[in-house]
């Protein structure tokens, strides 16, 4: 009874480790569309598409930066995740 109860633990306990580690529940930016498909979506243009864009790049670096904070990431792989994250997010 206590092997199987032990085995049953280790189980659970992978399965929630590997869950946690899923990169979309990692990725702050796991969208389903980024920023330029979201505005070609809803056919902007002109002045609305770059406040749109400009709008959604700043939201993006914030949810980066605050993913780079919760991974405790400093200097070079800070700027390094960030400035691919927010990419990521935006489309370009």
């Amino acid at each position: 009874m206590t092997q199987t109860f032990l085995i049953a633990l280790l189980f659970s306990l992978f399965l929630s480790t590997a869950y946690a580690q899923s990169p979309a529940a990692q990725s702050p930016t796991a969208q389903s569309t980024t920023c330029k498909s979201q505005a070609a979506e809803k056919k902007l243009a002109g002045a609305a598409l770059t406040s749109f864009l400009k709008k959604c790049q700043a939201d993006a670096t914030a949810s980066c930066n605050s993913a780079a904070a919760d991974k405790k990431l400093a200097g070079a792989a800070k700027a390094s995740f960030t400035k691919k994250c927010v990419s990521d997010a935006v489309g370009t």
